[in-house]
């Protein structure tokens, strides 16, 4: 990936801030700018230079990861706060910015108490901007994370068994993910069987697949960097008519909402497409979340498809569309893709069955 190429876009966007510097605290800000995947690292963004501020037990990695990059390594004994301050006042700006969605309040006022003589100037979302517009490479990774999704599911479907319980469930998708190369789940991953499927951020208990007619799975895979996050039903009983019907509806609002997904277009219109349908059959209010975000380094980045949004849809970003109706005492149904927008409109990056004829567990 062409680090130095973000860190130049990321300078202009400093310069019109009327800043000298930046300080980026951000874990994954840090590694979207410089490929560093450790941690208690800071990167110093000033005008003609960038140096990473880190400490010892990465001084093999960070050669290895950010061959390009000065680093300064702090010693034992001497604490990251001092380290920071003592870097950003040998760099000789006046004004830098700091991440202020990321940087605490106690670490904000002891920079100013030891920075004096510079002006401290929060900023939001300036880094969180350029990665809402994945490159080639991000794309590419993101689909082979959800490829290796698609595979992880194969597997726990072929192995469904009315004995499996929502925590058991889990635990396989973890494991199979691992298997087969993937650093991990993007998130902790939601089973919920029957009525739990009403819970939309429900943890899996010890309920059992055989206590309910069907099960809401809710998972994802990072590849090594980027995730994926999808939502599927898998039904291990008949399917009755009540659940054909609104499945269905659910299906019909995901896909008008994939329909209307191209550049320019707002992210509250393309929230609405999918909340129409549900609203016109009556279940508006069984839908209480926003329809979709950002995925990429993160599960929750920019942009937020939901109602209201201001924003427009630019090519290069990547975004879930997740359409639900939850019903308490009997379940819920949510069908969730991840989709790329493309210079004239977008293109579903997950592959994974979601007809309800072919959800049959087993």
């Amino acid at each position: 990936m062409n680090y130095a190429a973000r860190r130049d876009k990321l300078r202009r966007i400093v310069r019109k801030q009327g800043l000298d510097a930046l300080l980026v605290t951000d874990a994954f800000n840090v590694t979207y700018l410089t490929g560093f995947t450790g941690d208690s690292t800071y990167l110093v963004l000033a005008a003609d230079a960038s140096r990473l501020l880190s400490d010892e037990r990465f001084t093999l990695q960070l050669e290895e990861e950010c061959p390009d990059l000065e680093a300064s390594l702090r010693g034992a004994g001497k604490s990251l706060l001092d380290f920071a301050a003592e870097h950003l006042r040998a760099c000789g700006a006046r004004r830098i910015g700091f991440e202020a969605d990321a940087l605490t309040v106690t670490l904000r006022s002891g920079l100013a108490d030891r920075l004096p003589e510079i002006g401290l100037q929060p900023t939001s979302g300036l880094v969180e901007a350029l990665r809402a517009i994945k490159d080639r490479e991000e794309v590419a990774r993101i689909r082979r994370a959800c490829e290796l999704a698609r595979r992880t599911f194969e597997v726990v479907r072929a192995r469904w068994t009315p004995d499996l319980t929502e925590r058991e469930a889990a635990a396989e998708l973890e494991y199979q993910a691992r298997r087969f190369g993937a650093r991990g789940l993007s998130f902790p991953p939601i089973v919920g069987v029957g009525p739990r499927a009403a819970l939309p951020h429900g943890r899996p208990t010890d309920q059992r697949v055989a206590e309910g007619d069907f099960t809401l799975i809710d998972w994802g895979v990072q590849e090594g960097l980027y995730v994926s996050d999808l939502t599927r039903i898998l039904v291990h009983s008949k399917i009755s008519p009540k659940l054909r019907r609104l499945y269905d509806l659910v299906l019909q609002a995901q896909q008008s909402a994939i329909a209307a997904i191209r550049p320019g277009v707002s992210c509250g219109d393309v929230d609405a497409a999918a909340r129409n349908v549900l609203e016109t059959a009556g279940y508006g209010k069984q839908f209480g979340h926003g329809l979709g975000h950002g995925i990429g380094l993160q599960v929750h980045e920019l942009p937020r498809l939901s109602r209201g949004q201001p924003g427009t849809l630019s090519a290069g970003m990547v975004v879930t569309v997740e359409p639900g109706i939850y019903l308490p005492g009997w379940g819920g149904i949510r069908i969730e893709d991840d989709v790329l927008v493309t210079r004239d409109g977008c293109e579903v990056l997950t592959s994974v069955p979601k007809q309800l004829d072919e959800c049959v567990a087993g």
